[in-house]
């Protein structure tokens, strides 16, 4: 495709999102922005959070590691599986009864003001570093396609990503949000089985079944790994990581809960939970087998291109067809953006709740200072973008930068844990400190993990020992019981 053609195509793609914003932000007001007035369809939420699951690492990333770590990625995703469950019948219920509009409120409830305002801090930083993490990508690729044959700065380029969310977001919020989600989650989901027809043309299977058969059969399809403790594939370590990150970085995340407390009420929000976290295992394995055939198709081929580099490179190809590489674009730019969107707005959201407590001004003018609010939040994000790009050259550092942000969620697991498992409280005042002792402690038996515990690896576990540290702190500064 040219550089004309993708920039058409996305030009064609934000005006529907535009559209749909005009027909969703006609109520300009804080509860249609904040909670969507409570009217969203659970079926509507539950298909838009597949994509806002789901990132343009995401979309690039699973498909190009299956041909080192075949099919291990679907033990994480069981154990998302049983993550949600706990969402849905543990967390859900606490946040519907306390009819909350920001999550982090409960902590306030349960131990005090520093507990509140350190878990809306932790949530903060890991999103903002997120969302700007998903938006360097996406900008990068803009950038290589686009920009760079009109000679316009990275700078430039990264306004105009983040200026054509806030574009669509700035009125409807959350309400909007719930409706593009749905039509990038639709994008994201054409653009693999598109890909997949392709490529199955190309590998000469000639029906659904073959298709499967080939998956099913082949060598990188292998799912369970029992072998070796110290593996990081391990399945205990797999499966138990995957159900304390959706605990954490779905339950306990601003982001991702906003869009289920739309809805009309728990029993509404618990079917779209259940609903999308099956959903999410059918896709997830999509993405998979997605994976494996575009390896095949590699091979075939004598293209060298491997991991994060496989999908792109395959999918702009001219012998793909303009289709093909078309949806390609539409499902990354999607992956992309209904994360970065739901970002933005949740990031908003938390700002104005749990930081100024806007709920506290005068009413005149609440509505101005979550706009104003929207807008240095977008503006955030450039600055931290551009940060990322002047820094940081090789992107593989970024995605550690990246991978680090996950430590800001452990605290928000230790204090959650504590305050629905414990009946103590908390000398309030020293909680901070215990948030930013646990995640430097699990940084450091991380970084020497393999010395310590006797060649033991630490993969996406440290989630796990992260609360753990965090929750045996608040033990220390619980109050004692008179």
């Amino acid at each position: 495709m040219s550089a004309i053609q993708i920039l058409l195509l996305i030009l064609g793609y934000f005006g529907v999102l535009i559209l749909i914003s005009y027909l969703t932000g006609k109520e300009d007001s804080n509860d249609a922005f904040f909670k969507a007035n409570k009217s969203a369809p659970w079926y509507l939420v539950a298909f838009g959070m597949i994509g806002a699951s789901l990132s343009g690492v995401t979309f690039i990333s699973v498909p190009g590691a299956v041909e080192t770590k075949q099919f291990g990625y679907m033990q994480v995703v069981f154990g998302y599986f049983f993550g949600y469950l706990v969402i849905a019948y543990v967390l859900l219920p606490i946040y519907y009864r306390l009819n909350l509009t920001s999550i982090y409120t409960y902590l306030k409830d349960r131990f005090g003001k520093t507990s509140y305002k350190t878990g809306a801090i932790a949530f903060l930083i890991s999103r903002t570093v997120g969302a700007a993490f998903r938006l360097f990508l996406v900008a990068k690729v803009l950038q290589l396609l686009i920009f760079d044959q009109y000679q316009i700065p990275f700078t430039v380029t990264v306004i105009i990503t983040i200026a054509l969310i806030w574009l669509y977001t700035f009125k409807g919020g959350i309400k909007t949000i719930i409706f593009t989600d749905t039509l990038q989650t639709l994008f994201m989901l054409i653009s693999v089985i598109v890909t997949i027809i392709f490529l199955a043309s190309a590998l000469n299977l000639h029906s659904i079944a073959e298709v499967y058969t080939n998956v099913k059969d082949n060598a990188m399809s292998k799912v369970f790994f029992f072998d070796d403790v110290n593996n990081a594939q391990y399945f205990i370590k797999s499966f138990l990581a995957g159900m304390f990150i959706t605990i954490t970085m779905t339950g306990l995340d601003q982001d991702m809960m906003q869009k289920n407390l739309t809805c009309k009420n728990l029993k509404e929000a618990q079917k779209n939970m259940i609903s999308f976290s099956i959903v999410l295992v059918f896709v997830n394995m999509l993405f998979l087998a997605l994976g494996l055939m575009l390896t095949q198709y590699a091979k075939q081929h004598g293209i060298t291109a491997t991991k994060d580099n496989l999908f792109p490179t395959i999918a702009m190809l001219p012998e793909i067809g303009i289709v093909t590489s078309a949806f390609f674009l539409l499902g990354l730019i999607a992956a992309a953006y209904s994360s970065a969107d739901s970002a933005l707005t949740s990031l908003t959201t938390s700002f104005c709740i749990d930081i100024i407590e806007l709920d506290k001004k005068p009413k005149p003018s609440q509505k101005k200072v979550r706009k104003q609010v929207h807008v240095l939040t977008s503006v955030l994000l450039v600055i931290v973008i551009v940060l990322f790009d002047a820094i940081f050259k090789d992107v593989s550092v970024i995605w550690e930068l990246f991978k680090a942000a996950g430590y800001t969620y452990g605290p928000l697991l230790g204090l959650f844990a504590f305050g629905i498992f414990t009946k103590n409280q908390l000398k309030d005042n020293y909680v901070w400190i215990i948030a930013i002792i646990a995640p430097i402690v699990s940084y450091l038996l991380n970084a020497y993990s393999v010395e310590l515990l006797n060649g033991y690896q630490i993969g996406f576990e440290i989630l796990i020992i992260n609360g753990l540290f965090t929750f045996l702190g608040l033990i220390l500064i619980r109050r004692k019981q008179h």
